[in-house]
């Protein structure tokens, strides 16, 4: 799952979302130094992932990639099920995108001082280019995966990974559903025990 999928999951609670927001470039146990609601929404970000990638639906939508794009398949579906989340997201919450993406971006304003390194550097970009919405369009999608490929040296071939988005759309889209179903569960099982 990328961005916006991790802070979907994180419920209302505008610290477990930056947590799960930031979560991938805080390695070990850095994560400790963080304030407590924050540590969790790394540790549900941690939990997501494994989950995700372990599951045999999103791993046969990896399949699809792994001949063209390697290791990088995982990453790709990622960003693919975003779109998916971003382009039907009134099934999944009653608020607009554009509202709930904005209060997010809000809540990073807020809560500053408590961004890693990381998200401040991104921050800037994902504001102008307002990433969260943009990937509910295709092109959106084509936009971030190549950026996300230069940053490969374009080894993963990431910005044609829109060409197997289109020939194979609607079953990408189906496994997305029907996963995302269970990630749901699973999520809010999990903010549960933290």
């Amino acid at each position: 799952m990328n961005f916006l999928a991790h802070i979907y999951l994180s419920g209302d609670n505008e610290l477990l979302k930056i947590g799960n927001f930031m979560a991938d470039g805080i390695r070990g146990k850095q994560f400790e130094s963080y304030p407590a609601e924050i540590q969790k929404g790394i540790i549900l970000h941690r939990a997501i992932d494994t989950f995700t990638d372990a599951h045999p639906i999103f791993r046969k939508s990896t399949k699809r990639l792994h001949e063209r794009h390697h290791h990088y398949a995982g990453v790709i579906v990622d960003v693919l099920y975003d779109h998916f989340l971003a382009k039907n997201w009134n099934k999944y919450h009653s608020e607009k995108l554009e509202e709930f993406v904005e209060e997010f971006y809000q809540s990073l304003h807020t809560n500053y001082s408590h961004l890693s390194e990381r998200v401040v550097r991104i921050m800037p970009i994902l504001l102008k280019e307002n990433w969260l919405v943009t990937y509910r369009t295709v092109d959106g999608i084509k936009h971030i995966l190549t950026q996300m490929d230069s940053r490969t040296k374009n080894e993963s071939k990431m910005r044609f990974a829109t060409e197997e988005l289109s020939e194979f759309y609607s079953e990408f889209e189906n496994e997305f559903t029907e996963f995302f179903k269970e990630l749901i569960l699973f999520s809010n099982e999990k903010i549960k025990t933290l």
